[in-house]
């Protein structure tokens, strides 16, 4: 076998569970994330639904694990990983390291215990495994006179502490070296928090994901506007506006651009609405493939209003029934998700719930096009996302510029007034029951990104079959789970399948692009393209086929037509052996 040598663990032949060793020789490799099957992903092909979270490699070789950023489906089988005997170090990013914890414990929870000795025990080997690296640092890994091996991440922009891996390879007794870059996962511009990745100087080998490798995103620029403008429209159904979200990463970056909007309508208190028919109609998860039409809108959807629950002590609300409780704290001890951080707002003001007289036609005018902003409840429901929360709040110097600026105006990007934190599982309940009785305009946005698990799938049973309810999708949904029978069937008044049972679809789905946090086809071409020295090889991985395929025709066609040197192109699909063929000028 030649050196070095990639094999691929996971994402190869799908968008969830990323994994790949780095064989850099004979005795020692290296681990790129470690991540859990999501979908269709989850089930061995052809393994009669077996399960794919076993560790089913060898790890006697491995050195360290390398983590790009902490979503599920790349840290995810870390727990699987440290029970099959894996005790080398885990390499991240500095901002990882903060969230990594958090991202583990939860895993550790749904996986192995809820027993708090064992978690507590678990975490601080993770914790004592973990090594945070700054951005733009070589780290040295493997000093040998066989072998030299150093890594440097560099900002992905996907979510925050988001890196790719660039690995210096050398071999001192044969004369050679090798650049590889494994990209983890790469961001698309104007995300709130992050700045966007730049592209390596150089790269001998490549392996790039290519989630949306056969697509261009909708403008990132215009996204708040499209926001609003689903909500506004969304809520004359007068019912409630639910979002699944990942609880890291999207979830904040819809807190930010809500309380962008609730700034400005603030601000210009007279201002309409932004064009709201004609911006929700034209609304789409991202642009279509790019070799066929534009898809069909779906219909669009409400939102109601809720209290603040589960953030001060035991506060009880009789207008509504609902008891603030801090449930799951140990005696008086704060909150980690609702802390004395200076951004904590104080509660909402309240209208008594189910009176949709007039204190419903409040917040809307007579002809209920337009909404109430400054009054609007934000409902958070996921106590893995308000920890996400809190700590992105400690890592401010991670920030974008523009978000530390709007902090110090005075701003609370992830604390607004409106904002309100469920905690507790009977808050939560709660709730549920409070909107789908009443349906109170309100945002929700609960955790369960693909609405597989999570709050969110409680929230759904309770609201699909009522046509006053809208779901809002505005992040990718893999092939198999509810999020995408849901965004697939709805519109055509289909059903999906939860927990079991079957509910029909009756509330109306929209799906916003532009909030993707992966780059598109344009994205991911410019990460290559950038590069002073073009790969010889790139690895297509983390896409489905028809998108990793698109992505390697584009790069078939540039080549030749920047009079680059000829590439070897893999997707891990049938077109293989002839995408390995030397490209001519």
């Amino acid at each position: 076998m030649g050196y070095p040598h990639i094999e691929h663990h996971g994402a190869k032949d799908g968008v969830t569970g990323s994994c790949h060793q780095l064989d850099m020789n004979a005795t020692t490799s290296l681990l790129v994330d470690c991540g859990l099957f999501q979908g269709d992903d989850a089930s061995i092909p052809s393994g009669e639904g077996g399960s794919r979270l076993p560790i089913d490699f060898p790890l006697d070789s491995i050195k360290a694990l390398v983590v790009t950023h902490v979503h599920i489906d790349h840290v995810g089988r870390i727990p699987y990983l440290l029970a099959a005997g894996f005790a080398g170090p885990i390499l991240c990013s500095e901002a990882s390291a903060k969230l990594l914890p958090i991202v583990l414990e939860d895993a550790f929870k749904l996986s192995f215990s809820r027993d708090q000795q064992r978690i507590e025990r678990y975490i601080d080997i993770v914790e004592s495994r973990l090594v945070a690296l700054p951005y733009q640092h070589w780290f040295t890994l493997v000093a040998t006179d066989e072998l030299s091996a150093r890594i440097r991440l560099q900002r992905a922009g996907h979510i925050l502490g988001s890196a790719y891996v660039e690995i210096d390879l050398n071999y001192p007794q044969a004369g050679q070296s090798k650049r590889i870059v494994f990209s983890g996962d790469l961001g698309a511009p104007h995300a709130p928090f992050l700045m966007p990745p730049q592209p390596p100087e150089r790269a001998d080998i490549l392996v790039l994901e290519s989630t949306y490798g056969d697509r261009l995103h909708e403008d990132r620029q215009t996204r708040r506007q499209r926001l609003e403008a689903v909500i506004e429209q969304a809520l004359q159904d007068q019912g409630t506006v639910l979002i699944p979200a990942f609880s890291i990463g999207r979830t904040q970056e819809l807190l930010y651009e809500l309380e962008e909007i609730i700034h400005t309508k603030l601000a210009h208190p007279a201002l309409p609405p932004v064009g709201a028919s004609s911006l929700a109609k034209s609304n789409s998860t991202e642009q279509p493939p790019l070799s066929s039409e534009k898809r069909a809108n779906s219909d669009h959807l409400p939102l109601p209003p809720g209290e603040r629950a589960g953030v001060r002590g035991r506060e009880t609300m009789p207008e509504n029934g609902i008891t603030s409780e801090r449930a799951g704290l140990r005696s008086k001890e704060a909150s980690p998700a609702i802390s004395n951080d200076a951004e904590q707002p104080p509660l909402p003001l309240r209208e008594r719930a189910g009176e949709r007289g007039q204190k419903a036609a409040a917040n809307h005018s007579p002809d209920q096009s337009t909404t109430n902003w400054p009054k609007l409840p934000i409902i958070l429901d996921s106590p893995l996302a308000s920890r996400f929360t809190a700590a992105y709040r400690e890592l401010k110097p991670f920030w974008s510029q523009e978000a530390r600026d709007r902090v110090q105006s005075g701003r609370r990007p992830l604390g607004f007034e409106q904002l309100i934190t469920i905690d507790s599982h009977s808050d939560h309940q709660r709730i549920v029951n409070h909107l789908a009785q009443t349906a109170r305009p309100a945002i929700v946005i609960a955790g369960g990104g693909m609405c597989s698990g999570g709050r969110i799938v409680n929230y759904l049973k309770a609201m699909l079959g009522d046509k006053r309810h809208n779901v809002l999708f505005v992040g990718y949904q893999a092939k198999g789970t509810p999020g995408y029978a849901i965004q697939t069937f709805g519109p055509k008044g289909g059903y999906v399948d939860l927990d079991g049972e079957r509910f029909d679809i009756r509330a109306g789905i929209n799906s916003i692009g532009g909030y993707s946090a992966h780059a598109d086809q344009k994205g991911l071409v410019e990460f290559v393209t950038g590069m002073q020295q073009w790969p010889t090889e790139i690895r297509v991985v983390h896409g489905e086929q028809k998108a990793k395929q698109a992505l390697a025709t584009r790069f078939h066609e540039l080549y030749p037509q920047h009079d680059r040197p000829p590439a070897a192109i893999t997707t891990g699909g049938a077109g293989d052996a002839t995408e390995q063929d030397v490209l001519h000028a």
